[in-house]
C-alpha cells in the first residue's frame, strides 16, 4: 500500500489491541532487565494525518488491574519507506495537541509524586493532568518538549502493525531508536 491508500485506510473507527499486550518498560529490575509493561492500546485517525490514542497500562498480563490511562493526541508526520516489508513506512507520532495521563490505580498516584514536576500538581487516582511540554521525569519528558514517537506502520490482511518495543525498554525518542520488528497487530472495532 502507499501512504495514501494506508490513510484511507486507517481513518474512520477505532484500531485496537486484541489482546493485552506485554512490551518491554524502560524502568529496569535489580537486575538490570527490562520490566513488564502490560498495555492495550486504541488508535483513532483522521484528516489530516491526526492520531488519538489511548494506552491503557495495567499491573497484570490479563488487563484486569488498570494503573494508568494515557491520552495522547496530535499529528502524524510520514518519513519515507521502513525496510521491514514493502508497504511499511516511518510514521512519527507528534503528540503536539495533549499527553494527557490519568492514573487509576493509587500505586501509580504514589510513584508518579515520587518525581515532583513544575506546573504539575500532586497526583491523584482519577485525576487526569496534561503533561504536554512539561517536564514529566516518570516518563522522561522535559520542560518545553513536544514528544515524537518514531515509529512505523504496515498494514496487512485487514490489521494495522506499529514497531515492537525495543527488548531493552528503549522509547522510540529519536529517529535512530525508531522500530526494527513488528508489534502484534491492532484491529479495527
Amino acid at each position: 500500500m502507499t501512504p495514501e491508500e494506508i490513510r484511507k485506510f486507517i481513518e474512520g473507527g477505532e484500531w485496537a489491541s486484541i489482546t493485552t499486550e506485554l512490551r518491554p518498560s524502560a524502568n529496569k529490575a535489580p537486575t538490570g532487565e527490562p520490566q513488564p509493561f502490560f498495555c492495550s492500546r486504541v488508535f483513532r485517525y483522521s484528516a489530516p494525518d491526526r492520531f488519538e490514542c489511548t494506552v491503557m497500562n495495567y499491573a497484570d498480563a490479563n488487563g484486569k488491574v488498570p494503573l494508568v490511562k494515557i491520552d495522547i493526541a496530535g499529528h502524524n508526520v510520514w518519513d519515507g519507506p521502513h525496510p521491514i516489508a514493502d508497504g511499511a513506512y516511518n510514521l512519527n507520532y507528534v503528540a503536539d495537541e495533549a499527553y494527557k495521563v490519568t492514573p487509576l490505580h493509587g500505586g501509580f498516584a504514589a510513584v508518579a509524586n515520587r518525581f515532583p514536576a513544575p506546573g504539575l500538581n500532586a497526583w491523584e487516582a482519577g485525576e487526569t493532568q496534561d503533561v504536554k511540554g512539561k517536564a514529566f521525569p516518570l516518563f522522561g519528558l522535559f520542560e518545553g518538549q513536544i514528544y515524537v514517537d518514531y515509529d512505523l506502520i504496515y498494514i496487512t490482511s485487514g490489521m494495522l502493525f506499529n514497531g515492537s518495543k525495543h527488548v531493552d525498554g528503549r522509547a522510540f525518542d529519536k529517529p535512530e531508536n525508531r522500530p526494527t520488528n513488528l508489534q502484534i497487530p491492532l484491529v479495527r472495532k
